[in-house]
């Protein structure tokens, strides 16, 4: 399935249920790692990301079972602390297994994780947390040696909301001697979602969704069963596709609350959007408004997740919009492909300038990463013509089958190989 073929033209209508968080589930998974005994998910997603953690979590001796939308992992016996370098290159995600492997075995060894596709991820804070937890770090050879006699709750100050940090500090203090204290913690949906996971495993953690978490150490937790919550990122995708095509779609489980700044956006833009207890309805049947200014910034602010679909739509808004993207300095890749299809738009560094035009036309397009991916898939739906996507294998990293989806609201849709 590396191709797609849109035929654009068509508005979006009806129903889509949204598949569990991508980015709820990776370190839902790594946090198996803690409890010497069985976990149960229900509400998982189905993608590439997530059979990529089961092979790690299999490779470091842990039985992973798939049942339907729900995984069953057995860490009883964990076999090794090694985590390959060919898993942390397929998935720069991996590294939230430091801080599960040192909660539980007190030492790992991972290879340093480089860059990807949208830009550079360093983990300095994560190695500077790390350390103030009583864990001693060796870099050698693109390898990180990780030891600890035990974890020791530390005070540990965030420069900046890194959620990966968040994750691996959370991780590593679960099973701790003391108390650890995060002052600057993420407060994405996916921190709160993991926190509750560990409390229903039997962790003490207190504050998640504030710039202050605080985790208790305990001597060990136990076997839980937990449902996941909506994709938030997935639902804000068909909702700027809808923006930008026109029609009306209910999403079933998707929450206004945790996509606030989209939902406000979308609304500047022209959207009707109607807010149930666990689904988002949205309307539209007019040409989108530009938008002054967008900002991409830490939850809860504008996501970077969202920033290359909103800019299709933005694409054929009447007037300039303005984006600056904050967070990844390589958003912008998408912005080539959409020009292509007829876009206006202008990027020096951070800031993207978009005019909007009428219409995008229909061409043969590259996806360079998950998000820029569906992106171009929104810009096939709008487009007048045939466009083709190709290189969408990242596309399946994290939605289950968005040709599946788009083609159940109306898309003409398919996959060419």
């Amino acid at each position: 399935m590396s191709r797609i073929e849109v035929i654009g033209g068509k508005q979006l209508h009806g129903e889509l249920n949204i598949h569990g968080s991508k980015n709820a589930i990776l370190p839902i998974l790594a946090a198996t790692v803690l409890n010497r005994g069985v976990c149960k998910m229900n509400n998982c997603p189905y993608i590439l990301d997530v059979l990529h953690m089961n092979k790690i979590l299999e490779s470091i001796g842990c039985i992973v079972t798939m049942e339907g939308n729900s995984i069953i992992v057995d860490a009883k016996n964990i076999l090794k602390t090694e985590v390959s370098d060919e898993y942390v290159r397929q998935m720069r995600s991996s590294i939230i297994l430091l801080g599960a492997l040192l909660g539980r075995e007190k030492s790992v060894t991972i290879s340093f994780p480089g860059g990807c596709s949208i830009g550079a991820r360093p983990i300095d804070l994560h190695l500077k947390a790390l350390r103030k937890l009583n864990v001693e770090i060796k870099e050698e050879d693109g390898l990180l040696y990780c030891n600890t006699t035990k974890v020791i709750g530390n005070d540990i100050v965030l420069d900046f909301p890194s959620v990966g940090a968040t994750e691996n500090i959370i991780l590593a203090s679960v099973i701790s001697e003391g108390t650890t204290k995060i002052i600057g913690a993420a407060k994405e949906p996916e921190i709160m979602e993991l926190c509750n996971f560990l409390n229903a495993m039997g962790a003490k953690i207190y504050g998640a969704g504030t710039d202050s978490i605080t985790i208790e150490g305990v001597e060990e937790v136990h076997d839980v069963e937990y449902t996941l919550v909506a994709d938030r990122i997935v639902a804000g995708t068909y909702m700027a596709a809808l923006a930008g095509r026109g029609g009306k779609i209910t999403l079933k489980g998707a929450s206004c609350r945790e996509l606030y700044s989209v939902v406000m956006t979308l609304i500047d833009m022209g959207c009707g959007i109607y807010c149930g207890s666990d689904y988002i309805t949205i309307s539209s049947m007019e040409r989108p408004n530009a938008i002054d200014i967008i900002r991409t910034s830490p939850y809860p602010g504008f996501p970077t997740d969202m920033q290359s679909q909103i800019m299709v739509t933005l694409s054929i808004a009447q007037g300039t919009s303005i984006i600056i993207e904050n967070i990844f300095e390589a958003r912008y890749k998408n912005v080539s492909e959409l020009i292509k299809m007829g876009a206006n738009i202008i990027v020096e560094g951070k800031l993207a300038v978009v005019k909007g035009v009428p219409m995008l036309h229909g061409a043969e397009v590259f996806a360079s990463d998950l998000r820029g991916g569906a992106a171009l898939v929104i810009a096939g739906i709008i487009a007048e013509g045939r466009t083709i996507v190709d290189n969408t294998s990242y596309i399946s990293r994290g939605y289950e089958d968005i040709v599946r989806d788009f083609k159940e609201i109306g898309a003409d849709i398919k996959y060419l190989d």
